[in-house]
């Protein structure tokens, strides 16, 4: 399947790193280093609009190496990006490290997933079926 995209960055096209990679590795597109102190949040621009056809999502989640190493991640996880957006893709990245970190221009900051997604119908009912589990919720299943 192919998505048009358009790049107003320095950085390369997003891509995968390696054969069998789910997400592509998006790039942030800063003119300074942003320097984010423990819990504090930032919009990370990274310069990229892309075209999604009908039926298909865009979902933002973290890369699990800039997660374990300097505590950056995603918020709002996975972020949608609907078929039908056509601004620039932003990255809501937190650190959740104790130490202040910083993000630099044509770092990988986060991935991003192309899903098909299905519509369904809803049917409004006075009640649905049964299951073993029911309405055991949190911590139902155990810890083990």
């Amino acid at each position: 399947m192919k998505v048009r995209i358009i790049n107003t960055s320095k950085n390369p096209l997003p891509e995968y790193s390696t054969e069998w990679s789910s997400g592509l590795d998006l790039r942030a597109n800063i003119e300074e280093p942003v320097l984010l102190k423990p819990l504090e949040r930032t919009l990370v621009p990274t310069g990229l609009y892309i075209e999604l056809p009908p039926g298909y999502e865009a979902q933002i989640r973290p890369r699990s190496g800039l997660t374990l190493k300097k505590g950056i991640t995603v918020l709002n996880t996975p972020g949608t990006i609907d078929a039908d957006y056509r601004g620039e893709i932003g990255i809501i990245a937190i650190n959740l490290s104790n130490e202040n970190v910083e993000i630099t221009s044509g770092e990988r900051i986060c991935q991003m997933v192309i899903s098909r997604i299905e519509k369904i119908e809803l049917e409004e009912v006075c009640q649905i079926n049964e299951t073993p589990r029911s309405e055991g919720g949190f911590g139902h299943t155990g810890t083990h």
